[in-house]
């Protein structure tokens, strides 16, 4: 995997968001001794997106009671922008016209999490904001096979990803972890993957040209539930 000067920018503000949320927190500057008990958390995480949907889990440690850490791991679907669904009316079925392959992406972040408002709201509202970073893995599979058969002729692709958000818990107790999160995904792969046929530039069967995509991200509604103790 290339980089380009554009990745090397998103990595940097990825991290530039990290140290603002930690600098944006005396606790980190000085020592304080906090009568709140600090918890650890874990749960599962539905995400919607236009590209599809997904499923996740995350494990959440409480440092101080305004900021978390957090490793998550998921795995959800994402489409070309540009695809266009069908019906067969012979059949029946969905069909978009051109696609090559379908994707599947497996991110894992390690983040931090900054409550908002503590000693302005109710904490049966907890809004907060997250950002994480890690490794991923596109998993690129052919469309001319259904989609469980099709696993096992995919390609896997590596490279490194992130989001940013913003969400709230809701609820009073502090052990419950039920919440929402609006999140934009980053996740490049600059060489790019085959995606769908390219019907404007194709002139026959025997000059095909095809669609790549460079950026397997979005934004997402991820619905958390989860528990801590």
């Amino acid at each position: 995997m290339r980089w380009s000067t554009r990745g090397k920018v998103i990595v940097k503000v990825f991290l530039f968001t990290f140290l603002l949320i930690l600098a944006g927190n005396p606790a980190f500057t000085q020592q304080t001794e906090y009568t709140e008990e600090l918890r650890s958390g874990w749960g599962f995480d539905i995400l919607v997106s236009d590209g599809g949907i997904g499923a996740g889990g995350f494990y959440r440690r409480e440092f101080t009671p305004t900021i978390a850490g957090f490793i998550n791991l998921s795995i959800s679907e994402s489409k070309d922008p540009r695809e266009v669904e069908m019906v067969d009316w012979f059949t029946g079925q969905q069909i978009v016209p051109g696609k090559i392959n379908r994707f599947l992406v497996i991110p894992m972040h390690i983040g931090v999490q900054y409550r908002l408002f503590k000693d302005q709201i109710m904490d049966n509202f907890r809004p907060f904001l997250s950002a994480g970073l890690g490794p991923s893995m596109i998993y690129s599979t052919p469309y001319e096979h259904s989609f469980f058969k099709a696993l096992g002729y995919g390609k896997a692709y590596h490279t490194v990803g992130g989001f940013i958000g913003a969400g709230a818990y809701i609820g009073s107790d502090p052990s419950n972890l039920v919440g929402i999160n609006f999140r934009y995904y980053y996740v490049p792969y600059f060489s790019g993957i085959i995606s769908m046929i390219d019907f404007e530039r194709s002139t026959s069967m025997e000059d095909l040209h095809y669609r790549q995509m460079k950026q397997f991200g979005g934004f997402y509604i991820t619905f958390t539930f989860g528990m801590a103790r």
